[in-house]
């Protein structure tokens, strides 16, 4: 009992570091309303058993507070196919930036923070 409670002391800092769950989960009907305000749109096509994905969460977190008016969707690779069609998208760690409803840039399994803030600039 020891030995576990202290690998959960040990641990619990590391959980604290976690980035925090701003994205919305994508859905047509959000994503065409952000689209149709104009808003700047990131979408995350991003897969829980993922590492690239995992790795590019910190990224997406520090953009999503540094840049309050980004919408972020996240598009799960396992159960959203269709969404994965129209936006012909292979690959989990897709990320895709919108400006309204234009495409302005597409990144594949890139995990660099500074290239993930250039996309949506």
């Amino acid at each position: 009992m020891k030995r576990f409670l202290l690998a959960v002391a040990t641990l619990l800092p590391l959980f604290a570091a976690l980035p925090a769950q701003a994205f919305e989960v994508f859905t047509k009907s959000a994503f065409e309303m952000a689209q149709d305000k104009g808003d700047k749109i990131l979408l995350h096509v991003h897969a829980p058993w993922c590492p690239t994905c995992r790795a590019q969460e910190p990224g997406v977190a520090l953009l999503e507070k540094q840049r309050p008016e980004l919408k972020v969707f996240r598009v799960d690779f396992d159960s959203q196919k269709e969404v994965l069609r129209q936006l012909r998208v292979t690959a989990q760690s897709t990320l895709i930036a919108f400006d309204g409803k234009a495409e302005t840039g597409r990144l594949v399994g890139v995990t660099d923070g500074g290239a993930i803030a250039a996309l949506v600039k």
